[in-house]
């Protein structure tokens, strides 16, 4: 089954761009782009007017919105194939978690921060994000295909063994091919407590010449076979001290995208996203993809 690139609209400049953004990576990745809305978001003016046939006026609005956006698209991608879906009736989180389900990835937008760059990230965005199986993407209000086409990399976020960050780093190198970039991997670390240290450890740890020398072993053992599986991307490795979060967003003034792992979990108020994934999308200046495990 083909899936498509999904992005979520919904009448707001940064739900533009990341219909933008992902009809651009349709177009690389050779996949159909998929239009959703979830709710009626009505623009307030409208609801003011509106009376007792305010669902038909949702549902026209809701219409219009995605014929509009489309038509728009096919303006600037004449040969992309693109269909157009009126999903769920609240504006909830399972509905877009649902078309995430079924694409190749989904795109949302966020609001920015004003005079500070990064995103606003509501509680839905935070649920799709959480229970999405696929990777989802947070685009901004203002990004533009010039950013994609000005050499930047695509950087991901590397931590822990090989397979932890597998799907993460697939995501990072399969669209840097479809881009033509290439991948920063960046991997952070920190000196444990003393009391954390083992016999074991330490032996490893001199086995590897030190604490640094052994993350960049660990760094490349983790891109050995995304090296192997894409031979033309080229792959710089970074490895830094200090929190992966600070780390990460130390370079993304420098990424076209910025891919992280996520780690959700439950609580007893929602699901929760990891603390990198969080530090990220709410201060990256560029769009943001946060990957599920495999």
């Amino acid at each position: 089954m083909t899936r498509p690139i999904t992005a979520g609209v919904d009448g707001s400049p940064e739900s533009a761009a990341a219909a933008a953004w992902a009809a651009r990576e349709a177009v690389r990745r050779d996949l159909p782009l998929r239009l959703v809305h979830v709710g009626q978001r009505l623009p307030e003016t409208l609801v003011l007017a509106a009376l007792e046939d305010t669902q038909d006026r949702q549902d026209r609005w809701a219409g219009d919105l995605l014929a509009e956006t489309e038509q728009e698209i096919a303006e600037r991608h004449p040969g992309l194939a693109v269909t157009t879906d009126v999903l769920g009736e609240d504006g909830a989180a399972s509905p877009l978690v649902a078309a995430a389900g079924d694409a190749e990835l989904l795109a949302l937008g966020a609001r920015g921060h004003g005079a500070l760059v990064g995103f606003l990230l509501g509680s839905v965005g935070q649920q799709v994000i959480a229970g999405a199986e696929r990777p989802v993407v947070l685009v901004r209000e203002g990004d533009e295909a010039s950013a994609e086409a000005a050499g930047r990399d695509v950087i991901v976020g590397q931590e822990g063994d090989p397979e932890d960050s597998a799907a993460a780093l697939e995501f990072a190198f399969t669209t840097a091919a479809a881009r033509g970039a290439g991948v920063r991997a960046v991997r952070a670390w920190s000196l444990p407590p003393v009391f954390a240290y083992s016999p074991a450890s330490l032996a490893l740890l001199d086995e590897s010449g030190g604490m640094e020398p052994h993350e960049k072993k660990a760094l490349a053992a983790a891109l050995a076979p995304w090296r192997e599986r894409f031979p033309d991307v080229p792959v710089t490795e970074h490895v830094e001290i200090g929190s992966a979060g600070q780390v990460l967003l130390s370079v993304a003034s420098e990424a076209q995208l910025l891919v992280v792992g996520r780690r959700a979990r439950r609580t007893a108020v929602g699901a929760r996203i990891g603390s990198v994934a969080h530090a990220v999308l709410h201060h990256a200046p560029c769009p943001v993809a946060v990957v599920p495990p495999a």
